[in-house]
């Protein structure tokens, strides 16, 4: 649960609602972690990766990481294809010097010392294939760029909404509230 809930947090849950929704639409199901089917399909994955983290291949509680970051930044779908378990410490991505995180390939080679060690493309090639293998939707540059707009707008209309909403809110509390 957040500390602090910000108009941007908001936003943000709007977008990953909208991802939600896109991945479902190339899955042509819903995809809830939580429970069913969904929930199904991942404990699927977390066998398939022997309940190892996909990163440094070490156990312990695991979580869900979108591959193909899920924000609105990166457009990452909610879709088998773009999931696989990580530990705590390997779901922390790094950013680089322009303040990007890091995809999924560079946070792999960080946890395997180096893009050129055979842990590196053992994991890599098993995460590929998993990719593969759940039929992650391999999106033209198109498709992309109207994800990242609806994204982008979204955002900004969601955003947008929470600060009238306290503008409306001030101007009620100043004709109604404190008049008294």
């Amino acid at each position: 649960m957040a500390v602090y809930n910000t108009p941007s947090d908001t936003a943000n849950t709007a977008v990953r609602s909208f991802l939600t929704s896109v991945g479902e639409y190339y899955l042509k199901k819903s995809f809830n972690t939580g429970s069913g089917s969904g929930k199904k399909i991942w404990d699927g994955i977390r066998k398939e990766f022997n309940d190892l983290c996909a990163y440094c291949g070490e156990e312990g509680k695991l979580q869900i990481e979108h591959l193909i970051m899920f924000n609105r930044l990166e457009y990452g779908l909610h879709h088998p294809g773009n999931v696989v378990p990580v530990c705590n410490d390997c779901n922390k991505r790094k950013k680089d010097s322009n303040k990007k995180y890091a995809s999924w390939e560079k946070q792999l080679a960080n946890m395997c010392d180096g893009d050129s060690s055979k842990l590196f493309i053992l994991r890599k090639n098993k995460i590929l294939k998993h990719m593969e293998t759940y039929n992650y939707p391999k999106l033209s540059s198109q498709e992309r760029h109207a994800i990242r707009v609806i994204a982008e707008s979204l955002y900004e209309n969601i955003k947008g909404e929470s600060e009238k909403s306290l503008n409306m809110y001030r101007k009620l509390d100043e004709a109604f509230v404190q008049i008294k």
